[in-house]
């Protein structure tokens, strides 16, 4: 059965409003990918949704429209190392800080996925299942999950063995006992993709 959502309402009074989300905190590696993206209102996209609902077909055709359409849009990230160091919440934190600043428009108001915001330089708004209910994170969330499923594909063509094109880093039991069977311990360059800070890759590490 499905809940239907309530309809969001745009804070009064602004008028460029970003959208932010983030993909990737479950993962084991890679970076946490963010996105902020500003919508032209007199230019709609029709289609927007949580991009995990959105198969990836649609996805790239969403991409480019968003690319295409949108005032503005921007990257965010935080590396594995910066993950330890921080925390993964932290890190998340930090990257929608870095996409938001990475916008060559300024916007008056910033709608953040989930139920907490960054510190940031204008007024905020945390808004929970906001990749289903604001159009300007349903185009951030496809455009962080593109572009950190574009990371993994390129990591699975240097390590096919670990099948990363196909759990995009998150703790499968393939992806599991792919660690084990090829020993990253003795491939410095992909265990520095690692979160290191995570138990699954801290009992692999013997950490």
């Amino acid at each position: 059965m499905s809940v239907e959502l309530p309809e969001f309402e745009y804070p009064t009074g602004f008028c460029l409003f970003a959208g932010v989300d983030e993909v990737g905190r479950g993962p084991l590696v890679g970076a946490v990918v963010t996105a902020a993206v500003i919508l032209d209102p007199n230019n709609p996209i029709e289609g927007l949704n949580d991009s995990k609902k959105l198969t990836e077909k649609k996805r790239l055709a969403l991409l480019s429209e968003i690319q295409e359409k949108a005032l503005a849009w921007s990257l965010g990230r935080c590396e594995a190392w910066e993950i330890d160091e921080l925390n993964i919440l932290q890190a998340t934190m930090v990257a929608m800080q870095r996409a938001v600043a990475g916008l060559k428009v300024k916007p008056e108001f910033v709608l953040i996925d989930g139920n907490r915001t960054p510190e940031l330089p204008m007024p905020s708004a945390a808004v929970v299942k906001g990749d289903l209910r604001v159009a300007e994170i349903s185009a951030a969330s496809i455009i962080a999950k593109v572009a950190r499923d574009e990371e993994m594909k390129q990591l699975d063509a240097k390590y096919p063995m670990f099948g990363f094109a196909k759990h995009n880093g998150y703790p499968t039991k393939v992806h599991m006992q792919a660690i084990v069977d090829n020993d990253i311990a003795q491939m410095p360059e992909l265990l520095a993709q690692y979160r290191k800070s995570y138990k699954p890759v801290k009992k692999v590490l013997g950490i």
